[in-house]
């Protein structure tokens, strides 16, 4: 272990960028300057310890040891750059960069208010993450954690409106009070199980579980139990694991670039990152494993059955659920939900395969969701469509958008070569090693895989194979059941209101989803995707010239025909080129992060996180990985626990 300054640094260069940010107010080229210039910084800072950390060194920065300050007695507020900090801390700096380029796109192309405090807490925010992948210990963690909440509500409440100020309250309540309360609690009782063994109290991370917890569980095995559990909830509520979820969806108010970065890769991300932080360097395998639970009817179980149960049924029901959602941001954030459950899913099985299955699964999903909520988001700034329904044919008006968004589509599924593949064959051969129950399990992610294709095929047909004036109803995943209008563009008369299947006839204008609904009132409403939101209808007290200056203030493109509720126009979407239907600000990292999407799945071997994720999982062992194959799955575990 080597004392560096570098992973403070990585920490505190977009800490600084927010005073920066927040001076160049005035200056919006110099601000949005001073957080391409700290993505760029922290990535650097990153990557120069990477081939260090990647044959064995760890960087270590510790404020007792510079200052003499002490949180308690054997815990201090440190950050240290191991495998596990380094894997997740790359990931998050290199995507920041893209991200920055796209939300300068996204925020000028929509001409959105108070883009300043947006940048500062974009800015606050990647401070805070790269702090929960570097953090030493259970303590350093839980700041970085509580302050990630923090600083990110900002963005989840932006609009400032009703909407947006109800998600953010709600996603306080579960992230920051719920989550941390049962994350401080877990804390807590790990402090004083630890300090009940020689050698003092200790909430430091060690590979393979902490020996003085695992010392005192022989002891105290129900408060050892409790607070395995109180640790998996608090990160749970942040990794979305059901019933903890529902503040993910309702996040979504959020505009998509914080949608993208921080809900597909620093604040849900964080929260899979912690649980793995639990099962591999708290209690590790071994204690998982052997630590007995005892169950009515089923006898004893380890602690990790549960955990993966839970997992199991959220990437089913989550998976299920974003088929019937219309609005596009609100189907990917059920399908964060779901594919987040994979990485916890993969981690409590804790076969070697599996763990590098889950571990991999972080960046596979970070790169094929970040192309899907930049796709969204292109989609909302250029035609103001936010409804699944109202895009039939739109991959003529933006081809290379549609295009990166079947990639990401087809990472979500696992389809090759897509890096999603690579992740979900690892799992599965975990799975199958492991045998016995854990079948159930395999089965899990090979029913979640099709209603994968389920719920995000149906976008890729609809904007490729279908026109905006015929297309077919799809009544099982878009409409209630029973059925309603025939079709968006039904041969019928609007008078007639054809049923689809037999369903009674409704009103076409009614919305499939009725959580996506538009309340039936006169008063003007928001759905809060930002401050122009697609399904924003021009009141009726506005003259047509007016409101034709008012699209006009929002499309920098050109398209006037592109209207604000959404759909195509009356004469139908416009042919684009691909390198015409948008800014580069916002297409140039679509087309990168969907290449990258494509490059983890082509040559797994040769990407850094791969190898990374086979580093971590020797360091939970105490093996190479080539050897863990030949070691039967109860040895494994056997061995790592003593």
């Amino acid at each position: 272990m080597v004392a560096d300054l570098r992973p403070l640094a990585a920490v505190l260069v977009s800490a600084v960028a927010i005073v920066l940010i927040v001076a160049s107010h005035r200056r919006p080229n110099l601000r949005e300057g001073w957080s391409v210039l700290a993505a760029l910084a922290k990535f650097g800072i990153v990557v120069s310890m990477l081939p260090a950390v990647m044959n064995g060194t760890v960087f270590r920065w510790s404020l007792y040891e510079s200052t003499g300050i002490r949180f308690l007695e054997g815990v201090d507020f440190a950050l240290r750059a191991d495998p596990l900090g380094i894997f997740f801390a790359l990931l998050a700096s290199f995507l920041w960069i893209f991200t920055s380029f796209y939300a300068t796109g996204y925020m000028r192309g929509l001409d959105e208010h108070a883009q300043t405090r947006f940048f500062a807490s974009f800015a606050a925010s990647l401070s805070t993450a790269v702090g929960i992948a570097f953090a030493a210990n259970l303590v350093t963690i839980f700041v970085f954690y509580e302050l990630l909440s923090l600083v990110t509500y900002p963005l989840v409440a932006h609009n400032e409106d009703t909407e947006a100020r109800i998600a953010g309250r709600k996603y306080l309540t579960y992230t920051f009070f719920g989550g941390g309360v049962f994350l401080l609690a877990g804390t807590a009782i790990v402090y004083w199980l630890t300090g009940l063994v020689e050698g003092g109290p200790t909430l430091a991370f060690e590979a393979g579980g902490m020996e003085a917890l695992a010392a005192a569980a022989q002891v105290e095995p129900v408060y050892a139990q409790a607070a395995f559990f109180l640790l998996i909830a608090g990160f749970g509520v942040k990794a979305a694991l059901m019933p903890l979820h529902s503040w993910l969806a309702d996040a979504m108010v959020a505009p998509t670039p914080v949608s993208g970065l921080l809900h597909a890769v620093a604040v849900v991300k964080s929260g899979a990152f912690g649980i793995a932080r639990v099962i591999l360097e708290v209690y590790g395998p071994g204690l998982i494993h052997d630590l007995p639970l005892s169950v009515p009817g089923i006898g004893d179980v380890g602690l990790n059955i549960p955990v993966a149960i839970v997992a199991a049924f959220t990437l089913i029901a989550a998976s299920i659920i974003a088929m019937r959602k219309d609005h596009l941001k609100r189907r990917l954030a059920y399908s964060t939900t779901a594919q987040l459950s994979y990485i916890v899913l993969g981690l409590s099985m804790l076969h070697p395969y599996a763990m590098v299955g889950a571990l991999f699964h972080i960046p596979a999903h970070a790169f094929a969701k970040l192309t899907l909520f930049f796709c969204a988001g292109a989609i909302h700034v250029e035609t103001h469509t936010d409804y699944i329904s109202e895009m039939a044919g739109i991959g003529k008006r933006m081809p290379l958008t549609m295009t990166a968004f079947t990639v990401g589509a087809a990472g979500m599924a696992g389809l090759p070569p897509i890096a999603g593949f690579v992740s979900k064959f690892y799992m599965l051969i975990g799975a199958g090693d492991v045998g016995g129950g854990y079948w159930l399990f395999a089965a899990a992610l090979l029913l979640s895989a099709v209603l994968n294709i389920g719920y995000l095929w149906p976008v890729v047909y609809t904007a490729f194979f279908e026109s905006e004036d015929r297309h077919d109803a799809k009544p099982v995943l878009e409409f209630p059941r029973g059925g309603v209008i025939r079709s968006y563009a039904s041969d019928e008369s609007d008078d007639e209101h054809v049923a689809a299947d037999g369903g009674e006839p409704t009103d076409p204008t009614e919305r499939a989803d009725a959580s996506d609904a538009e309340p039936a009132s006169d008063e003007s409403f928001e759905y809060a995707v930002d401050q122009n939101p697609s399904d924003h209808t021009i009141p009726d007290s506005v003259d047509t010239a007016a409101s034709e200056d008012h699209v006009s203030s929002v499309d920098h493109h050109g398209d006037h025909d592109d209207h604000l509720t959404g759909g195509p126009p009356a004469s139908g979407w416009q042919r684009r080129s691909p390198f015409a239907e948008s800014t580069w600000l916002m297409l140039a990292p679509i087309a990168v992060i969907a290449t990258g999407a494509v490059v983890l799945g082509v040559g797994p071997d040769y990407a850094v996180f791969l190898e990374l994720a086979m580093r971590i999982v020797e360091g939970v062992f105490g093996m190479p990985f080539e050897d863990l194959t030949d070691v039967p799955f109860e040895q494994l575990i056997s061995e790592v626990n003593n």
